[in-house]
């Protein structure tokens, strides 16, 4: 088939208001290893030794939270439901809400401990709730880490403590922290938690403070969960959201907590100062003729409605325009790939979109044909006769 080339005129929407900042020319963090991402695309803005394994701590808790939520879109669990608190739970150390075994919580109520509050005896309830037990509970972690494809991550525990059995195989990376944090940003229903700043469990008698100090000071702010031990130091997965963007930034292994919320900051300022969405525009994107097909025509749209993250430097110079197929024969598949939109500054091409058949276009049967042939052969002997 040949493709016609089409120009189009194009409005393009830039999500503008971003104040520029001294990042432009360099950034440094004060973290050995981190990462800047694009919530939205997975795309990476900045990176430093992001693919290092390292201890994560209680950042960990990220694909405990993860776990849940999934449990939850799936029914394997409710968001009514009580856990019951076991004496391994009961048991854990650290950063906890000092549950006694056979105490009984709403999920909601252990949820919301293990997201500002970083409660380790609420993340192994919440596992045995899920799995049955934590060493269960643990399988699924690294399956659902394989799957996300995090190949520098291994999980020995739901909490990232490293006083426990074979904590030092407990690793991960920026990169695979990333990953799992844009996965669980996914689910709507964290942000509810993760934006907390103080809160009560126990019907107000045990107060929670967010551990994630950007949550109040960070213009935007979205999550996600801090994490320290001595081993891992102090770690933090920060994601905040301006002008329609969405930024996650991981720090690792910096040396005082100060540290980490100043390295996530100029991360998540560097984002927001240097890049700029760009909206698909389609208005100009006409049906395409189809032979033998019950419709006459077929609509292609974007695969995707996902804005392009692009530099904002190139923002004043992006066009789009769109390559199509010509000769279209039914029948067509609904999703059927029909063409690319393509977002260009100059030369240079900044992201190409598949454009797929909005509708399947079936083939005419051949009475359909022949009917149609007929009514073509009546009408011209009507206009000969006239």
């Amino acid at each position: 088939m040949r493709k016609r080339i089409i120009s189009i005129g194009l409005a393009i929407c830039l999500l503008l208001g971003l104040t520029p900042g001294a990042w432009a020319v360099g950034l440094e963090v004060a973290a050995p290893s981190a990462i800047l991402m694009d919530a939205a695309t997975g795309t990476i803005l900045w990176e430093k030794d992001a693919h290092t394994r390292l201890a994560p701590a209680s950042v960990t808790k990220i694909m405990t939270l993860l776990l849940v939520l999934e449990a939850l879109d799936s029914g394997k669990i409710g968001w009514d439901d009580t856990v019951t608190t076991s004496d391994a739970a009961a048991a854990k150390g650290g950063s906890q809400v000092y549950l006694e075994p056979g105490e009984q919580l709403p999920l909601r109520d252990m949820l919301k401990a293990v997201v500002v509050s970083s409660a380790n005896d609420c993340a192994t309830a919440l596992a045995e709730h899920v799995a049955g037990s934590e060493a269960a509970f643990v399988e699924l972690m690294n399956q659902r880490a394989a799957e996300l494809g995090m190949q520098e991550t291994h999980f020995v525990n739901c909490t990232g403590l490293d006083d426990e059995p074979d904590a030092a195989e407990h690793l991960t990376s920026a990169y695979d922290i990333a990953v799992m944090s844009r996965q669980l940003l996914q689910h709507e229903e964290i942000r509810q938690y993760t934006t907390i700043w103080m809160d009560t469990v126990r019907d107000g008698q045990f107060g929670l403070s967010n551990t994630n100090k950007l949550i109040r000071f960070y213009q935007g702010a979205t999550g996600l969960k801090t994490g320290y031990t001595s081993a891992a130091g102090h770690c933090l997965s920060a994601s905040a959201q301006r002008n329609g963007i969405e930024l996650i930034a991981v720090v690792l292994h910096c040396a005082s907590s100060a540290d980490r919320f100043t390295a996530a900051k100029a991360l998540l300022d560097y984002g927001f100062a240097n890049y700029a969405l760009v909206q698909l525009e389609t208005d100009g994107i006409t049906p395409l003729p189809v032979k033998l097909g019950v419709c006459e025509t077929v609509q292609p749209v974007p695969a995707t409605d996902q804005p392009i993250l692009i530099d904002k430097s190139l923002q004043a110079s992006v066009t789009q325009r769109v390559e199509l197929e010509t000769g279209l024969i039914a029948p067509i598949e609904a999703g059927q790939v029909l063409g690319q939109l393509i977002v260009e500054s100059g030369e240079q091409e900044l992201a190409r979109v598949e454009l797929v058949a909005e509708a399947a276009v079936p083939r005419q049967s051949l009475w359909q044909i022949l009917g149609r042939l007929l009514r073509h052969l009546c009408l011209n002997g009507r206009e000969a006769e006239n």
